[in-house]
């Protein structure tokens, strides 16, 4: 039987698209039951409806409390029947209690290869800026597990690209994306059918 898989994004959706492109074409044998903005007005959400996926708004400043919106968060997952949760760009952190509900099956792909460049304000062009600042050698895009801290969750897979002399923020960013489209699924696919090396 297949899995389900909830997605979460904040921005365009191009790993959402990577993910709907990817079990259309049979690399990732899961159903993408239900995908969640962290905002109204997103690329993402087009690219869900598109797709036919039940998709909904949930967004953390209409909530008073954290624990409202971890219920609202729990609520969905349960009412779209999810096995694993997917971030693919989502920029909200996760409550404690649904982490701990959900141990070992909320999946995040970061751009950098973690441990480097993670954490509170890594993300998007930040990180690819500070790679860059730092005159870094290589860059890439890393999957992991999610945990109560940023960035920190255990490593399941990475991809790296060299970062050129000519790179801006922008440029790095490209080639880091390209990655994340191939390993994020891949990735996915590999963690339900349990087949890591």
């Amino acid at each position: 039987m297949k899995k389900n898989l909830v997605v979460l994004a904040s921005g365009s959706g191009s790993n959402l698209q990577a993910l709907i492109d990817a079990t259309i074409s049979g690399k990732l044998d899961a159903n993408i039951t239900g995908f969640i903005a962290s905002k109204p007005g997103i690329g993402a959400i087009s690219r869900a409806e598109k797709a036919g996926i039940p998709s909904c708004v949930i967004n953390r400043t209409s909530f008073e409390t954290e624990n409202e919106f971890a219920n609202s968060l729990l609520t969905a997952f349960r009412d779209l029947r999810a096995d694993y949760i997917i971030l693919a760009g989502y920029l909200i952190k996760i409550p404690v209690n649904v982490i701990q509900k959900w141990e070992s099956r909320i999946i995040n792909i970061h751009p950098s290869l973690l441990p480097d460049y993670g954490g509170k304000g890594f993300y998007g062009l930040n990180v690819h800026r500070a790679v860059i600042r730092d005159k870094q050698k290589f860059s890439g895009c890393t999957v992991h597990i999610v945990n109560e801290e940023f960035d920190k969750g255990p490593i399941l897979a990475q991809r790296s690209v060299p970062v050129l002399e000519n790179d801006t923020p922008e440029s790095l960013a490209a080639r880091v994306l390209e990655q994340e489209h191939i390993l994020l699924p891949q990735t996915i696919q590999q963690l339900i059918k349990k087949t890591f090396p």
